[in-house]
Parts: C-alpha cells; structure tokens; sequence
C-alpha cells in the first residue's frame, strides 16, 4: 500500500486482531471528541490489557524511523491517564533519540517500543503475543530498556 494512512490502518486492524486472539484486546481504534465541537481531539490506536494493566497501543508505519517527534505525542496521552501505560509499535524502527527519550519516559510511566519485524519472528516461532508483551514489560520496568527483543536470536 502506497498511501501512508492507509497503510496505518491496515497495520492497525491487523494488530487489534492479534492482540484479540490472544485475549489482550480492550478496545480497538478509536477517538475522542472535544466537548464544545472542537472535533477529534485524540486518536488511539488500540488499547490492550495486560496482567491487569492498561496499555494504549499507538501503530505506525512510516517511510522514516520513530524520533521523538513521534513518540512524544503518544508519551503525553499515555501520561495524562492515570494508571495508563503505553506501547508503541514502529514498522521502520526507532531512532537511537527516539529510545533515549522513552527511556526518560519510564521515570513516570511504563513505556514499551517495537518494533513489527519483532512481531513477525515472534509469530513465525509460535510465541504467545501475551508472554512477548509480559516480558518486554518487564525488560522496560525492571532494567530500564524499553526496546528489548525478547525470543530474537
């Protein structure tokens, strides 16, 4: 697919289906209206619970790596929800800012990059999207490293 948006949503549709066979699913995409006709003032990409957490799921496949351009808009929405984490998922990957900044990110939230291709090899190895998630959760909290490639060799 050639148009960016489309592409987007296609990627996105795809995931929310992953994250619902494996049971994570919350919500798919959806957006947030402003109360005085403002219009869409939010867009989330999905949201998914694990092990009792809320992640909002942010995808995007871009020609480019994620910078902190990117990552800020959806590190401000996780942010300004209590309790809410975050994931974000990148079909081109991630520039070396780009993790620094989620890295200062995780002194106030929990918050998970990927990459698609990390996906694809954990889909091709028959691993459990849950497990994946749990344990990349894990890496972000316990030694601060947002972008762990768990089961890639």
């Amino acid at each position: 697919e050639t148009d960016p948006w489309k592409r987007g949503k296609e990627l996105e549709s795809v995931l929310n289906r992953l994250f619902a066979l494996d049971g994570l699913s919350v919500r798919e995409a959806f957006h947030l209206t402003g109360d005085e006709g403002e219009g869409v003032i939010e867009q989330i990409d999905g949201v998914i619970n694990l092990d009792g957490a809320i992640y909002l799921v942010e995808m995007k496949w871009m020609t480019d790596k994620a910078s902190p351009a990117e990552l800020s808009l959806h590190h401000s929405r996780v942010f300004f929800r209590h309790a809410a984490n975050g994931i974000f998922i990148s079909a081109s990957g991630f520039t070396g800012p780009a993790v620094a900044h989620t890295k200062l990110a995780l002194t106030r939230m929990v918050s998970v990059l990927c990459e698609l291709e990390e996906i694809v090899h954990a889909l091709e190895r028959d691993v459990n999207i849950r497990d994946y998630f749990r344990e990349k959760t894990q890496a972000a909290v316990v030694d601060r490293n947002p972008l762990h490639r768990p089961f890639i060799g």
